[in-house]
């Protein structure tokens, strides 16, 4: 790809974030938010993320195409070697390696941080269908995320159930220090 750029987001990125955003909150089950939100509550999210953790856009020839981050993990003291991330890419720039490269750099970034699990919440739909399907778990696996937890039937989006996965790849190895 030419001219494609990965880096940190900054808070004037947010309308384009929530651009992308918007496709998946009302087009899909692939996030079970009902809602657009609006700039200034994205950028809010994005300030508490990006106080520990990075915040990535990928860019081609200076349009944003696609960004992914990381949160903590849960909110308690004894996960702090653990981080859940999130990514979204424009619907149009998807099955093009552009995730890959995004959740790679994101990765490494964690690495840097001492993060040693990473975890990810995937809506699963029992039956494929027009809002979900499992594109978003094969990606997950496909960079070496394992499922280890179901929610069967937890999100009701478009007036029918949706249950959600939790998968988790470990990047770290750990001592009792650390």
């Amino acid at each position: 790809m030419e001219n494609f750029l990965i880096r940190n987001a900054t808070l004037d990125d947010a309308p384009r974030l929530v651009e992308i955003y918007s496709y998946y909150v009302e087009k899909t089950a692939i996030t079970f938010e009902c809602e657009v939100p609006g700039v200034e509550k994205f950028q809010t999210r994005m300030n508490r993320a990006q106080k520990n953790y990075p915040y990535l856009v990928a860019e081609i020839d200076g349009k944003i195409i696609g960004y992914a981050y990381a949160k903590r993990f849960v909110g308690r003291e004894a996960y702090k070697f653990s981080a859940e991330l999130t990514i979204y890419l424009d619907k149009n720039f998807r099955r093009q390696g552009i995730g890959k490269k995004l959740y790679g750099e994101l990765e490494k970034n964690l690495r840097e941080l001492g993060i040693k699990n990473l975890y990810a919440c995937i809506g699963y739909p029992e039956v494929e269908d027009e809002y979900l399907n499992f594109n978003s778990v094969n990606f997950h696996q496909h960079l070496g995320f394992k499922i280890c937890g179901k929610f069967t039937n937890c999100g009701y989006k478009f007036n029918r159930w949706y249950s959600m996965v939790w998968a988790e790849k470990i990047i770290g190895d750990r001592n009792e220090s650390t």
